[in-house]
């Protein structure tokens, strides 16, 4: 099963308030166990805070976009992770081993991620190779 760990931001990384070295060298050891641990698909990744991004709304086929920042933080992503674990319960065993990303109170979220299976009949053969080409051409792309 593959999930993504989401990070939930916080008013200090929205804030664009950087973390410590020492959270940088815990993060970087913990990101080390889930790569020897066969887990880490995705390599954890920060992102900067919405003031620096755009949403972008879909009503049909009119796009509108505002730019950030966006109000509520704790709705905000502050970072992931792409795991391939056994079950949800692996999953949870390893984020209650993360460092708290934070340097306050914090969220981590486990999400499923849909797999070709999951979309039943209406994922025909053609779009399944259709999908099939364009992950491979991604991951030549991650390679180079």
């Amino acid at each position: 099963m593959r999930v993504m760990v989401i990070v939930k931001a916080s008013p200090d990384s929205e804030a664009g308030i950087m973390p410590s070295e020492q959270l940088i060298r815990d993060m970087g050891n913990f990101n080390e166990e889930l790569l020897k641990a066969g887990l880490l698909e995705g390599v954890g990744e920060g992102l900067h805070p919405s003031s620096k991004g755009v949403r972008v709304h879909c009503s049909g086929s009119q796009r509108t976009v505002t730019d950030g920042p966006f109000a509520e933080t704790k709705e905000l992503v502050a970072g992931f992770w792409i795991w391939q674990v056994k079950s949800m319960e692996e999953a949870i065993a390893w984020v209650k081993r993360c460092p708290n990303p934070m340097n306050d109170d914090s969220d981590i979220e486990i999400r499923p991620i849909f797999s070709m299976e999951d979309f039943g009949e209406a994922f025909t053969p053609e779009l399944q190779a259709q999908e099939a080409r364009v992950w491979a051409e991604a991951k030549k792309r991650q390679t180079k």
